[in-house]
């Protein structure tokens, strides 16, 4: 983050979202959510008989996000955790081999079948295919104390996937948050249709090899 300058965020070409990129973007994520969808609902149902057998009810969990400009929003996922991840209320990053996960959830988190139900999201318009991944208030709280220019990443809509999440391994620590926020600012900044794609050519390969997955 030294490298960074406030002048470069805010005045540097790129930075700002225009109306013609935006359209662009929402349509592009419109159409390739409906295809997904259509493609992964055999996926999604097994998801769903495998959740209930191994761990009963609920099979998605709604959990509340910071999107674009700051504004709340309840992101939904399969659930792969214990339902008493957080019995004592207190929001806990997850970490590696964390014992909170259930067996079927290693696996759908491994492939990141677990985030399918976020594509229901973006046809909604509180998230994008691809931008910076949306963290609880919480962790944005305390994340954007510690690191400057965080709050840059809520410019544009939170993604089912991202630049950080293809370029940089898995982290749950303030410095792995700010390492990938570089991430986040370049996609932030340049984000385009070509890169969009590029974001998710990349996160076809992420799947198949589990990188990142914890």
């Amino acid at each position: 983050m030294d490298s960074l300058y406030a002048g470069w965020l805010i005045f540097g070409d790129g930075f700002q979202q225009g109306t013609l990129r935006t359209v662009v973007k929402r349509l592009f994520d419109i159409v390739c959510a409906l295809i997904l969808i259509t493609l992964a609902l055999p996926v999604m149902l097994i998801a769903t008989l495998a959740i209930v057998i191994e761990n009963g009810f609920p099979v998605l969990y709604r959990q509340e996000r910071v999107g674009l400009n700051g504004r709340l929003f309840k992101v939904i996922k399969f659930r792969s955790m214990r339902n008493d991840a957080e019995k004592d209320g207190k929001p806990v990053w997850a970490k590696a081999k964390d014992d909170r996960v259930t067996k079927v959830g290693r696996i759908i988190r491994k492939i990141r079948v677990d985030e399918l139900p976020q594509l229901f999201s973006v046809l909604k318009g509180d998230m994008s295919l691809v931008g910076p991944r949306p963290e609880r208030p919480f962790f944005v709280d305390q994340l954007t104390k510690e690191i400057p220019f965080y709050a840059v990443r809520h410019s544009v809509k939170p993604g089912v996937t991202g630049w950080a999440q293809v370029r940089y391994h898995y982290g749950a620590t303030v410095e792995d948050s700010a390492e990938k926020l570089q991430y986040d600012l370049y996609y932030v900044k340049n984000h385009s249709l070509f890169l969009d794609l590029l974001v998710l050519f990349e996160t076809v390969g992420v799947v198949l090899t589990g990188k990142g997955a914890q």
